[in-house]
C-alpha cells in the first residue's frame, strides 16, 4: 500500500489556490502575474497594415474639470490608454506608461482614460506617483475606442494610422515601442 504524502509542491499549489480565493491577496497576485506579461513590448503593425481611426470626435475632461477636444491630437503622435484603477493588468503596465511619458511628453500627447469616480483616480495617482495626464469621456468614444477588455493602448501616428492596438499589460517603455515612436516623430 502506498502512502499519500503532501509533497512541498503540493503545499505551494494549496498556499497559492488559498492565496488566490481570498479577496484581499487576489489582486496582488493578478498585478504580479500580469507584470510577468508586461515585460514583453506590444506588437507593432507595418504602417501600410495599419487601421485609420474612425473618427477625433470626442470629448474629454481632465480631473481638474478642464475639457479636452481630442481633435486637438490629429497631425500627432498619439499614445491612448483606456484603463481603471481596480484592473490589475492595468496598475501592472502603469509603470512603464509613466517611464515613457517621462521622456516623451513634449513629444507625444498621452491620452489615458478612465472612466472611474475622479476622487478614485486622483487617489491611485497620487499614491503612486504616476503624472501622465488622466480624463474622463464626457461624449461617446470614436469606435476606434470601442471594446469591453482593458487595458487597451493604442499608438497612433500622424496620419491617423493606428501602429499599435494592444488589449492587456504590456512594457510600454521597451526598447521597440521608443524606437517606432522615436520613427513616427520624424515623418
Amino acid at each position: 500500500m502506498k502512502k499519500s504524502t503532501f509533497s512541498i509542491k503540493n503545499i505551494i499549489y494549496l498556499v497559492i489556490i488559498v492565496a488566490l480565493i481570498v479577496p484581499q491577496s487576489r489582486k496582488q497576485i493578478q498585478i504580479v502575474l500580469n507584470k510577468g506579461k508586461a515585460l514583453f513590448g506590444p506588437s507593432i503593425k507595418a504602417t501600410e497594415d495599419a487601421e485609420q481611426i474612425s473618427s477625433y470626435n470626442w470629448d474629454l475632461q481632465r480631473l481638474d474639470g478642464e475639457t479636452f477636444d481630442f481633435k486637438t491630437t490629429k497631425n500627432k503622435v498619439v499614445l491612448v490608454n483606456l484603463w481603471a484603477t481596480w484592473c490589475p493588468p492595468c496598475i501592472a503596465e502603469m509603470p512603464s506608461i509613466q517611464e515613457l511619458h517621462d521622456d516623451y511628453r513634449d513629444k507625444i500627447d498621452f491620452v489615458l482614460v478612465s472612466n472611474e469616480n475622479k476622487d478614485i483616480i486622483s487617489k491611485f495617482l497620487n499614491n503612486n506617483a504616476f503624472t501622465f495626464p488622466v480624463y474622463s469621456a464626457i461624449s461617446k468614444s470614436p469606435e476606434t475606442f470601442s471594446g469591453r477588455s482593458i487595458p487597451r493602448t493604442f499608438l497612433i501616428d500622424r496620419q491617423g494610422n493606428i501602429i499599435i492596438d494592444e488589449t492587456g499589460a504590456a512594457n510600454w517603455n521597451s526598447d521597440k515601442v521608443r524606437a517606432k515612436i522615436d520613427e513616427l516623430l520624424v515623418l
